[in-house]
């Protein structure tokens, strides 16, 4: 098990212990995050699991597909730290990984 900060939209941080076998979408949604809606369960056909994340570990995700970069062009809140939570894999080297809940379009 590894750490996952999450950060709801109100600001309130949250630390959980996240599951390297699943997403960064199905940790956080598994730990009862209601505001993160992951409509399509994962499979990259909707952007309702964008998150920002945070400096840290980002260089040890996988960059993004250009799927992910349309779905996420859709998207009104979207920064340079914008991706969408089911195409990042929870590995033990995202320990400590920080991510904020998108706000909702």
């Amino acid at each position: 098990m590894a750490k996952l900060i999450v950060v709801t939209r109100d600001g309130t941080e949250h630390e959980i212990e996240g599951d390297t076998s699943l997403t960064v979408m199905e940790n956080i949604r598994d730990a009862g995050f209601d505001e993160l809606l992951a409509l399509c369960g994962g499979c990259c056909s909707c952007a309702t699991c964008h998150v920002h994340v945070e400096e840290g570990n980002r260089d040890a995700i996988p960059a993004m597909s250009e799927d992910e970069n349309d779905l996420l062009d859709s998207t009104s809140d979207r920064d340079g730290n914008s991706r969408l939570s089911c195409q990042i894999p929870f590995t033990a080297e995202l320990d400590g990984l920080r991510v904020r809940i998108a706000e909702e379009d």
